[in-house]
């Protein structure tokens, strides 16, 4: 149910089929993702349920919020990457904007980088593209339940890093990286210039390329070639799926 691309008709139908649902005691999910098959697969999912339903589908943030106040969604199933945005920054300006809104993130990127920040910027739950229709549905009414859902392996390195002071030597370096720096280092790895980063994220040149002196620093490179090198690699190693769907939401 994508609804940017409905007609009039279409959309006062799907009014009151929304609303018949509500009134059926069906919590209403709001899915975001750029991805038509994986909008599609999600939206089927969700409403072969019999205490779910798709409430809309948008596919950026700014047809998001329209969503939001349009259909007082439940839960807000929200993708990490909708083009070159900042899923971060998505999240923040979702939660500031609808205080109470329920978030959980599904993602192809890596939970253990992205998990935390996201709960830290305000989502309720994060979950992997790549991980079972059963995990999926368990995130959304774990988190229509008013609790925060991580998966199991998430859960236990939390757990071992807030009480054993535990973590993963490999990712530490990353995990010092703010939720800026973060997203310039991936836009690097996916091979974007400076002066498009700049754009994108409406940041000076000059700003970015201070972004790109405390990557170096943080990470402990010495030149910009480096720098490239390691953020190619990176997002080759984080990205856990391609473009093309899988998992739970294969159409």
């Amino acid at each position: 149910m994508v609804m940017g691309v409905m007609n009039t008709k279409e959309r006062r139908a799907a009014g009151v089929n929304a609303s018949l649902a509500k009134a059926n005691g069906k919590a209403g999910v709001l899915v975001v993702d750029d991805h038509p098959i994986v909008c599609q697969g999600l939206t089927d999912l969700i409403d072969s349920q019999n205490d779910l339903f798709c409430c809309a589908g948008a596919q950026d943030l700014a047809k998001a919020q329209e969503a939001v106040i349009a259909q007082k969604p439940d839960v807000v199933l929200l993708d990490l990457r909708l083009g070159q945005a900042d899923g971060l920054e998505s999240i923040k300006t979702l939660i500031s904007r609808f205080e109470n809104l329920r978030i959980v993130v599904i993602s192809q990127f890596d939970e253990t980088v992205y998990a935390e920040r996201s709960l830290r910027a305000g989502a309720m739950g994060y979950v992997m593209k790549d991980q079972a229709t059963e995990e999926v549905l368990g995130a959304i009414r774990t988190v229509l339940a008013g609790q925060v859902y991580l998966s199991r392996a998430m859960t236990s390195r939390v757990l071992q890093t807030n009480f054993n002071g535990k973590s993963n030597p490999r990712a530490a370096s990353v995990e010092k990286l703010t939720d800026r720096e973060l997203h310039v280092l991936q836009l690097l790895g996916v091979g974007i210039s400076t002066r498009k980063i700049a754009g994108q994220m409406n940041l000076s040149v000059k700003t970015v390329e201070t972004y790109r002196e405390h990557l170096k620093h943080k990470l402990g490179l010495s030149n910009s070639t480096e720098l490239v090198h390691y953020a190619t690699h990176w997002v080759e190693q984080r990205s856990q799926l391609t473009n093309v769907p899988s998992g739970p939401v294969a159409a």
